[in-house]
């Protein structure tokens, strides 16, 4: 099996995440319409701090011999590192950044380097196939939340109007 598609998927995370907030205001990135969710900004965020930590992963895959791969904390990331303070487009382009840099190094990769391991702190034994999976449905998945976001956002506009 070639890559080569699989790569293709991993670049295109970023548009989908920028289309998905094309046309929200700073006001609506802030909002919550749903209780106890995160806003939009607070999922761009996330998804930007868990980029270079995917990128880590897959390097010290490919570049070591079965290192150990430490779990994360979104919660307290969220919590601890000023959500509030930082700036959608700067995150969306180290988004971008990251994905492009990994895209060129996995596409000089051959196939049986996918099958390269390492030893995930709570999830156990990951391939650089199985990192390059979980990275790239991020995206979609936090997508799913967004859009859900923006419904509950309209309807309340609606019921106001």
């Amino acid at each position: 099996m070639s890559y080569e598609v699989a790569i293709e998927k991993y670049l295109a995370g970023p548009d989908l995440l920028r289309r998905s907030i094309a046309g929200m205001t700073a006001e609506d990135l802030l909002a919550r319409p749903i209780p106890g969710k995160w806003s939009t900004k607070e999922v761009v965020c996330h998804i930007s701090d868990y980029e270079p930590i995917y990128a880590d992963r897959m390097k010290r895959v490919i570049a070591l011999s079965e290192p150990e791969l430490l779990k994360g904390d979104p919660a307290l990331f969220a919590a601890r590192l000023a959500y509030e303070r930082r700036d959608v487009e700067e995150e969306l382009t180290l988004i971008e950044l990251t994905r492009k840099q990994m895209a060129r190094i996995l596409g000089g990769l051959h196939e049986v380097d996918f099958q390269r391991r390492g030893m995930h702190s709570r999830d156990g034994t990951l391939t650089l196939a199985d990192l390059l999976q979980r990275i790239t449905g991020h995206i979609p998945h936090h997508v799913q939340f967004i859009e859900e976001k923006k419904q509950a956002m309209a309807q309340r506009a609606v019921v106001r109007g």
